[in-house]
C-alpha cells in the first residue's frame, strides 16, 4: 500500500527526531574522545564545539597507562566483573528456576516477600554492619555477595523460564534427570537470549560500580578502576602522572589525562555490547510480560 502524504511526513519527522537524539547522545562521547587525543595547550585554547582533535598528542594515554594504580584498577575491575557476573548468574538462575516451577508451595507468598525488597530495604548502615559482622570488610566479597541477586533481573529470568514447555522437563525426568540437570542442560541452553541480557546488565553494573568499594574497601591495592577514575576526575589527583612536566603545563596536561582516563575506562564495556546486542532486544521482550 502506498503511504499517504501524512504518513510520509510523519516518517520524515520521526527520522529527523531520531537523528537529533542520536547526535545529542553521541556527541559528548565524541568530544571526550577528541579531547583525549588533543594537544594539551591547543585543547585549552579551544572554545565551543569540537569535531576533531585540537592538535594530536598521545601523551595523555601514555601517562594513563604508565600509572600503576590504573593498571591495578583494571586488573581488579576485570576480577570483580568476572567473579561477580558468575555469582550473579548462578544465584539468579537458581532463584528464577525455583520460582518458575508450577508445583512450588506458597509461591505467591514467597514472590510477595521477594517483590517487597524492590521497594523496601535495610539501607546503608544495616548493610554495612552485616558485611562487617560477616567478616567481609576490605575483601572483594563485600562487593560481590550483598548484590548477588537483583530482584528485577530474577523476575525477568523467571518469566523466560516459564515460557519453556513443561513437557521438556517431564521427558527429562523420565530419563532420570534431576533439577540441576534440567536447569543447566535444558533450561539455560534454551534461554540464551535472556542469559546474554543478564550478562550485559550484571557486567556493566560491576564495571561501573564504585560506591560499594568506597564504603567497604580500605586497601588501595583492591580499588576498582572506577574508584581510581573518581580520584582522578573528582579529587583532581593527576600529579602522579605528570612527573617531569613544567608547573605551567600541569593544568593543561591534567585535563587531557582526565579525558584519556574516561576513554580507557569506558572503551572495554562499549566493545562488549556489539557481541551481545543481537540477543538484547529478544531477551528484553521475553521478560517484558510479568505475572
Amino acid at each position: 500500500m502506498k503511504p499517504t502524504a501524512g504518513e510520509r511526513t510523519f516518517g520524515y519527522i520521526n527520522t529527523l527526531f531520531m537523528i537529533s537524539i542520536c547526535a545529542v547522545t553521541l556527541y559528548p562521547f565524541l568530544y571526550v574522545l577528541f579531547a583525549s587525543f588533543s594537544d594539551a595547550t591547543s585543547l585549552l585554547q579551544n572554545r565551543g564545539l569540537m569535531f576533531r582533535p585540537a592538535g594530536f598528542d598521545l601523551g595523555a594515554y601514555k601517562a594513563v597507562f604508565e600509572n600503576p594504580m590504573i593498571i591495578k584498577g583494571y586488573q581488579n575491575t576485570l576480577l570483580y566483573v568476572l567473579f561477580g557476573t558468575t555469582i550473579n548468574l548462578f544465584m539468579t538462575s537458581i532463584g528464577a528456576y525455583v520460582l518458575s516451577r508450577p508445583n512450588l508451595y506458597f509461591k505467591n507468598i514467597i514472590m510477595f516477600f521477594i517483590v517487597v525488597t524492590m521497594v523496601f530495604h535495610g539501607g546503608l548502615i544495616p548493610t554495612y554492619l552485616l558485611v562487617n559482622d560477616l567478616g567481609m570488610m576490605n575483601t572483594m566479597w563485600a562487593l560481590l555477595i550483598p548484590g548477588a541477586i537483583n530482584t528485577f533481573n530474577m523476575i525477568i529470568m523467571r518469566t523466560s523460564f516459564q515460557g519453556i514447555p513443561v513437557s521438556l522437563e517431564e521427558s527429562a525426568r523420565m530419563d532420570g534427570a534431576n533439577d540441576w540437570t534440567i536447569l543447566f542442560r535444558i533450561i539455560i541452553p534454551l534461554s540464551m537470549p535472556v542469559i546474554a541480557v543478564m550478562i550485559l546488565w550484571y557486567a556493566v553494573g560491576h564495571w561501573n560500580s564504585y560506591f560499594s568499594a568506597l564504603v567497604y574497601l580500605r586497601d588501595r591495592e583492591a580499588y576498582p578502576l572506577q574508584l581510581v577514575l573518581r580520584e582522578i576526575l573528582i579529587s583532581n589527583n593527576t600529579d602522579s602522572m605528570m612527573t617531569g612536566s613544567a608547573s605551567d603545563d600541569k593544568y593543561a596536561i591534567g585535563e587531557t589525562i582526565k579525558y584519556a582516563a574516561i576513554i580507557v575506562s569506558t572503551l572495554p564495556i562499549i566493545c562488549l555490547y556489539p557481541f551481545l546486542q543481537k540477543y538484547f532486544v529478544k531477551g528484553v521482550m521475553i521478560g517484558a510480560i510479568k505475572e
